[in-house]
């Protein structure tokens, strides 16, 4: 088996879900959505014996990425964001004061912008970029083919994430998840918060995107 997911980790005062992923022949891995909490993330992949090669954010919303520039400094790991959530990281200090009541240190430095179609590579483990717009305008999940899709924000258990958020379009992301997430089969979902899903369950039962929604359409 050449991924494996070394720990999910709830990090942050809105609960982002914080992934470590990779290969488990060669212990190398990518942290994914480092929401908060430098010192609880980089505890896990010490004592899972990891040898960290990136850092990847699905969105730049404040709680994915409070922790990307403490993670990148102590391993010199590269940071991967997609560029059209450059707006957002630009507007993060400002977004955090009106969340969380206080500002936060600058944005971390982005060392390469993702784009659809690129892939994030840990020894054999291969992250897929796929472009999920509509959460935000460069949201992205990531494919472990043919063992599970990381959502970010993108698509919920139950839900899909919010849009009234700078940058946020309703349609993009309904599009989005019919378009590039629906069609991947039934994979286990795993997002940005809360507990996790399959493509399959969410194609029926979500009340916003599934076979049935429009039954709860006004």
């Amino acid at each position: 088996m050449a991924f494996q997911i070394y720990e999910h980790l709830v990090v942050g005062q809105l609960q982002c879900n914080c992934y470590l992923v990779g290969d488990p022949e060669t212990n190398q891995a990518v942290v994914i959505d480092p929401g908060d909490q430098p010192d609880d993330i980089m505890a896990a992949a010490e004592g899972h014996g990891l040898r960290l090669v990136a850092v990847v954010a699905t969105h730049a919303h404040f709680d994915h990425i409070l922790a990307a520039d403490a993670i990148r400094k102590r391993t010199r790991v590269p940071f991967y964001l997609h560029a059209d959530d450059m707006p957002l990281l630009e507007a993060m200090r400002t977004g955090s004061l009106k969340y969380l009541g206080r500002e936060l240190r600058p944005p971390p430095e982005v060392d390469h912008w993702c784009r659809d179609g690129d892939e994030i590579v840990a020894g054999g483990a291969r992250l897929g970029v796929i472009h999920t717009p509509g959460h935000s305008p460069g949201s992205v999940s990531l494919l472990a083919e043919g063992d599970a899709v990381f959502s970010g924000d993108t698509l919920f258990a139950d839900s899909i994430g919010r849009t009234d958020l700078l940058g946020g379009d309703a349609e993009r992301e309904l599009a989005s998840i019919r378009e590039r997430l629906f069609p991947l089969g039934d994979l286990p979902v795993y997002p940005g918060h809360g507990p996790r899903t399959t493509i399959d369950r969410e194609k029926v039962t979500n009340p916003i995107v599934g076979a049935f929604s429009y039954l709860w359409r006004p």
